[in-house]
């Protein structure tokens, strides 16, 4: 497979007149949206960031030969309330979130930009994003796409995990993902005290808020990051930017919405 430079799809690395040039060729624009909180005694609180980042930009560069995709930084904050107690988080509330958002989609159509991919990285945004993207896309009558990265990929994630089914939180997945892309950041020393005591949790049909000092007591941590591996790392990476990647390039997903409200 062609990939592109990764200098071409990062919007930060392009000049004004070049992503001009990409809005007239009707680019898809992709943002990162992620957080800043606690992974444990081990990870950098920069973990959802990171790991969102790297799979948008991997995919862009892959879909990118087709077509032409863009990526801009990750929103670095998101919902994170319930990671206070452990320290090292910054939130936002949802009014917040939601008005955050709707500047980038109301910057990007006034550059001419008519399509955007929200790619979520963190739990806490999966709701709050469902509702944004479905407002934002009425509001802007664009296009406005999200999903998130642990579950683009469906079972694949599970096929490389030893201790777990899928991504939890500075677990063997996620310590996996630094390892392979900057195992410098991971506290190797801390990962052996990282486990959790086993917390009490309610499933089925009910909602409510459940801080992380209820869900994973004491280190923050719901996992086993011990059997994290750079290999696993590497796969995990691999596998989510190719259905991201076939999503970018799924022409179902970015039609123009209907018009559903008259104009006034």
């Amino acid at each position: 497979m062609s990939l592109l430079p990764e200098n071409a799809v990062r919007w930060e690395r392009l000049t004004a007149p070049e992503l001009r040039a990409l809005a007239e060729r009707g680019a898809l624009v992709v943002l990162p949206v992620a957080s800043l909180e606690q992974h444990g005694p081990h990870l950098p609180v920069w973990t959802d960031s990171m790991i969102g980042h790297a799979c948008c930009l991997m995919a862009a560069r892959k879909a990118g030969a087709e077509q032409p995709v863009v990526v801009l930084p990750p929103m670095w904050t998101g919902m994170s309330e319930h990671h206070l107690p452990f320290g090292g988080t910054i939130t936002l509330d949802y009014a917040a979130f939601r008005a955050v958002l709707a500047c980038v989609c109301r910057s990007l159509k006034a550059q001419g930009f008519q399509r955007l991919f929200l790619v979520n990285s963190h739990g806490g945004n999966i709701d709050p994003l469902a509702v944004a993207a479905r407002e934002l896309c009425v509001e802007f009558a664009m296009p406005v796409v999200t999903s998130t990265v642990f579950h683009v990929a469906g079972e694949k994630l599970g096929a490389v995990l030893d201790t777990q089914p899928g991504v939890m939180h500075a677990c063997e997945a996620e310590t996996s993902f630094w390892l392979h892309i900057d195992p410098a950041q991971v506290r190797q020393e801390e990962i052996a005290g990282a486990l959790s005591a086993p917390a009490t949790s309610v499933s089925g049909p009910f909602h409510r808020f459940w801080s992380f000092a209820e869900r994973a007591p004491n280190t923050g941590v719901m996992g086993d990051p011990r059997a994290a591996t750079a290999e696993k790392g590497a796969w995990l990476l691999e596998v989510v930017s190719d259905a991201l990647a076939e999503a970018m390039r799924n022409q179902a997903l970015w039609q123009a919405p209907q018009q559903v409200w008259a104009p006034r």
